[in-house]
């Protein structure tokens, strides 16, 4: 049976009275994109909060890689394989695409910032993020000040930052939040083959996507999982269709 590279047993976490997330039970396989899907404020950003280090669960657990890692800090898991795109961007906007793919190279392999200038004559790491900036399709904008950036260029900019990281598993909450259907066909393009290298735990409100994309789907209502398993199976289920996908 093939071991998860990420499971969460039992993740609950509630605000007051408010239970944001309820005992949530889920995996991440080697080579999967395991979408999770689910009305406004149904929990689906604090749950990623919890798996990214960010909250704190009240119960519960959070497994990488086979390592329970529910009280490491957000650096300690990213040194151990887990990279994030947030929904909110992240980007130093003074600085160029290319010095924030420098930066975040830098932090993987030395946990703290040194002086820009050295940085920027390190040969080996320029070379590196030069070559992430060509995956991502962003390699003739490195030199272009992140504030002047599309906001597609960005949000690829945001994967490129993950990848930097050389993750086993990422977490994307709504990539394509505020992309043209142009932008949204060139994400999915890039993010399917990208499961390989990386198994992906994907949170997104659009739907062609996720259905482009997902190999599974977990569906969270007022912080439960509602249903869970592959995509037709989701589309086919009373349930989702009546707490978030609709008749259509």
């Amino acid at each position: 049976m093939t071991e998860p590279l990420l499971e969460l047993q039992g993740l609950s976490k509630a605000f007051g009275a408010v239970k944001a997330c309820d005992g949530v039970d889920l995996t991440l396989l080697p080579g999967e994109i395991h979408a999770l899907i689910g009305p406004n404020g149904a929990g689906k950003s604090t749950l990623i909060a919890q798996v990214a280090g960010w909250l704190k669960p009240d119960a519960g657990a959070v497994h990488l890689l086979g390592e329970d890692v529910s009280h490491l800090s957000v650096a300690a898991r990213a040194n151990r394989g887990l990279g994030r795109s947030f929904q909110v961007s992240s980007l130093a906007g003074e600085f160029s695409a290319l010095g924030n793919v420098l930066l975040a190279l830098q932090g993987r392999d030395h946990g703290a910032f040194r002086f820009w200038s050295p940085l920027r004559k390190d040969t080996r790491l320029r070379a590196e993020a030069v070559a992430i900036l060509e995956r991502v399709g962003l390699a003739e904008r490195a030199t272009v000040q992140v504030s002047t950036l599309s906001h597609g260029e960005r949000r690829l900019l945001e994967i490129a930052l993950a990848l930097a990281l050389r993750p086993k598993v990422l977490l994307l909450d709504e990539p394509m939040a505020g992309l043209g259907p142009e932008g949204t066909r060139q994400l999915t393009e890039f993010l399917q083959p990208l499961k390989n290298e990386a198994a992906i735990l994907l949170v997104e409100h659009d739907m062609d996507a996720v259905f482009a994309l997902a190999d599974r789907i977990s569906v969270l209502v007022y912080g439960k999982v509602i249903a869970s398993g592959p995509v037709e199976d989701i589309r086919r289920s009373a349930a989702v269709r009546e707490a978030y996908l609709g008749d259509s």
